[in-house]
């Protein structure tokens, strides 16, 4: 494992709050040559645009991107709002979970909360998260950023309509998704590497995270089409998040 720079140990008496960047993934689906979040996005890697948001949240003890064994394309520098590890697991949560046990090392503790982030959502704002933080941190379970479905959802049965679904009800789950350290711990440890965001953990316990209104500029790059849109919205934005 590499964290760079130094960590902060230093005791705290009240929660703070931190970010946790998985980026261990592949991106398969993207169509790049390499990790989707590497690729360029209006002049520099998206992990970076999705770096500089959170950078500018002055709410965040720290940044911790945590990235495949080996991986040595992100360096920090000693002023950088954001370190790195080279812990990331075979899933997502077992890169969460990894990611969680180097909070704990960098000084965090069972109280703090964490806003776990997808690198791939280059287009989140300081103003999104700080939103967040603000709607969540006297919550009792946490929440996550969230979009009501805007469009008629329909079941599918072999390539067919099968049904259509009613909608008012219906959020996309969007990041970041914060929760106490300790308990999302608890959560991915008794979840296992099936789920596929935090919340899903969560409330795999029992309890009902709360929703708060996102963008639906924040969504994950995913496809080949989704860079070209990336780039615009970051063009447009004159590089200001």
């Amino acid at each position: 494992m590499v964290i760079h720079p130094m960590s902060d140990t230093s005791p705290h008496p009240s929660p703070l709050c931190w970010a946790l960047i998985p980026c261990a993934g592949t991106g398969t689906r993207s169509g790049a040559t390499g990790p989707k979040q590497y690729q360029p996005v209006a002049g520099q890697p998206m992990a970076l645009h999705t770096l500089a948001a959170f950078a500018a949240v002055p709410r965040l003890k720290r940044t911790l991107v945590v990235v495949a064994p080996g991986d040595r394309f992100l360096q920090p520098t000693p002023t950088a709002a954001w370190v790195v590890a080279d812990a990331g697991g075979d899933t997502r949560a077992a890169t969460v979970a990894n990611g969680l046990a180097v909070l704990r090392s960098l000084g965090a503790a069972d109280e703090d909360w964490v806003l776990v982030h997808d690198a791939a959502r280059c287009l989140v704002t300081p103003a999104q998260i700080t939103q967040l933080i603000e709607a969540c941190a006297q919550d009792k379970v946490g929440g996550l950023l969230a979009l009501p479905l805007p469009d008629t959802l329909k079941q599918a049965q072999a390539g067919r309509v099968a049904a259509t679904l009613e909608r008012s009800d219906k959020w996309l789950a969007q990041t970041p998704q914060m929760f106490r350290l300790g308990l999302l711990q608890r959560a991915l440890q008794q979840a296992g590497d099936a789920v596929t965001d935090e919340s899903s953990a969560i409330e795999a316990l029992g309890l009902a995270p709360r929703l708060v209104a996102g963008s639906a500029q924040n969504f994950k790059v995913t496809y080949p089409e989704d860079f070209a849109l990336a780039e615009a919205v970051l063009t447009a934005r004159g590089g200001r998040q």
